[in-house]
């Protein structure tokens, strides 16, 4: 198996295909400002494959002189999810990102008024940490749904230098007007995430 950098065709067929049925609308940026930032080199979507088959995914976001990198989604391919996929992209990411300063992600808070919902969040916060990602110190919300920071890596890196490059990465790409009312890094203790939107750049 090996990860290999999407092409744009490849990436249009996994965001219609697998990412619309995966994420909410409140969770999935636009097509469109995938490959804009693709096309910019701030953006690398990866493919996990085993020959022609993918098997996986992750999205990873990058900006030239920010030395952490977000992993912006990671997935498994319907059919395919509790083999072990996920924590081979993991490890296949740390061996890719290793020069970088750290490699970090939000993954959504086990607080869900819905049982089932919230048992689902519980797991894939445990499926992080099973796999070497570690709370980073802070909580943020994202056009209203409340995430846990996670770092892999940079053992060295204090949540306040992280906070400032996850702020930098997002304010590069979403327009100040929509920042300031829909992006939360980071998220005070007793602070309340805004109200839930679809995802907006423009």
């Amino acid at each position: 198996m090996e990860l290999r950098i999407l092409s744009k065709a490849e990436l249009k067929w996994l965001y219609e295909t697998e990412m619309k049925r995966a994420f909410p609308p409140s969770e999935l940026k636009s097509l469109k400002a995938m490959e804009s930032m693709r096309d910019t080199d701030r953006y690398e979507p990866l493919g996990l494959f085993d020959g022609k088959q993918m098997l996986g995914y992750a999205l990873m976001w990058m900006e030239p002189d920010v030395p952490h990198v977000l992993l912006d989604y990671l997935g498994v391919m319907e059919g395919r999810r509790g083999s072990g996929l996920g924590s081979t992209l993991l490890k296949l990411l740390a061996q890719r990102y290793a020069h970088r300063g750290s490699v970090f992600g939000e993954a959504e808070r086990d607080n869900s008024p819905d049982p089932e919902e919230r048992k689902l969040q519980s797991r894939r916060l445990d499926f992080y940490f099973r796999n070497g990602l570690r709370y980073a110190g802070y909580d943020c919300a994202l056009f209203g749904v409340h995430y846990e920071t996670l770092i892999f890596g940079g053992e060295d890196v204090s949540a306040e230098e992280l906070m400032q490059a996850h702020q930098t990465i997002y304010r590069r790409q979403i327009p100040a007007k929509f920042y300031d009312r829909f992006v939360q890094i980071p998220l005070a203790p007793e602070e309340k995430p805004n109200p839930t939107v679809e995802w907006r750049e423009e």
